[in-house]
């Protein structure tokens, strides 16, 4: 689900995708909250916040009374506001993350609050629902990992052919001052 956040950079207005992802990958299960940003015309996605389940202490819907796609959620240490591309979907994530939420969390689960009733009850199509997301999530966590292992040691090639080049330089000059002597 895309969650569109517009940032303001300096002057300069940047669209970004932002989205949000419950994943579980580990026994015994740990679930977090990972915020990665896909930039305007790039296929590629950045990972720019995590925070562990147990963090999120509240999840505020603003509005029960209205149809918005605006919503903040509170961590331990963080306040983060969101909009979602619709209040639909902001509904269906809101679903999502109280079901995985009361699976995965024994105590101290995060409390909901001006959110609609609906978004509490429980709803057998909804839990299989949220496993299919819970997985297709795993799915892409561990390609963005990956990709990220692969940068790293992308990053760490292109440092090792830059000092290359700069010592087949630095020789290239001592031989041509030789040279010209």
């Amino acid at each position: 689900t895309k969650w569109h956040i517009p940032e303001t950079l300096s002057s300069l207005q940047l669209h970004v995708f932002s989205f949000i992802c419950s994943v579980t990958n580990k026994k015994p299960a740990q679930a977090s909250i990972t915020k990665v940003k896909q930039f305007e015309g790039s296929t590629s996605f950045v990972r720019r916040t995590q925070w562990m389940l147990e963090q999120l202490r509240q999840v505020n819907g603003i509005d029960p009374n209205r149809d918005s796609p605006e919503f903040d959620l509170l961590f331990e240490n963080a306040f983060d506001q969101w909009v979602a591309s619709t209040a639909s979907e902001k509904c269906t994530f809101f679903q999502v993350l109280h079901h995985t939420c009361q699976r995965y969390l024994t105590d101290k689960k995060p409390e909901f609050i001006n959110c609609q009733s609906k978004i509490m009850g429980g709803n057998s199509i909804l839990h299989s629902a949220a496993d299919s997301v819970t997985s297709a999530v795993q799915k892409a966590s561990q390609a963005l990992n990956e990709r990220g292992e692969r940068l790293g040691r992308a990053e760490e090639k292109t440092e090792e052919l830059k000092n290359s080049a700069q010592q087949f330089a630095e020789t290239a000059h001592k031989v041509r001052f030789w040279w010209d002597k």
